[in-house]
């Protein structure tokens, strides 16, 4: 018993340790999800819907694919998203980010492979929601 309690109180804090690591500082997270922008990006200029259908967060791929019955990929494709061009502006909310680009603001969650797309297409209206042409529930 004395040996397990032993190894419990030291991959505790090591297990903590990892989890906080991988949480990485808010310029870290800025810098991730300003990637992540620009690689949904890319693919929306190399026209590549299976790369795009990877790029978005689970449950935006699945309200697609129910809401169109196709396939992501197939989907995707019908969808009227605008190429955003350069990153402007990138505020956190947690593990939430809003990436405002020349034509488009992006939404952004932070998933344990990395940021994926929640909204697409979106476009700002005073007083009221954004309004989004790609959206998760």
């Amino acid at each position: 018993m004395r040996k397990a309690r032993r190894i419990s109180t030291l991959v505790l804090p090591a297990l903590v340790g990892l989890v906080l690591a991988g949480c990485g500082s808010p310029g870290e997270r800025r810098s991730d999800a300003e990637a992540a922008a620009g690689g949904f990006e890319r693919l929306l200029r190399a026209d590549d819907p299976a790369g795009l259908c990877t790029a978005l967060a689970p449950e935006t791929r699945s309200e697609l694919e129910e809401s169109e019955k196709e396939s992501c990929a197939k989907a995707i494709s019908s969808q009227d998203i605008p190429l955003g061009g350069t990153a402007h502006r990138v505020d956190l909310y947690g593990r939430q980010a809003r990436v405002v680009l020349d034509a488009d603001t992006l939404f952004l969650s932070l998933f344990p492979d990395g940021w994926k797309v929640v909204a697409a297409g979106c476009t700002p209206r005073p007083d009221r929601p954004y309004q989004c042409t790609l959206q998760g529930g």
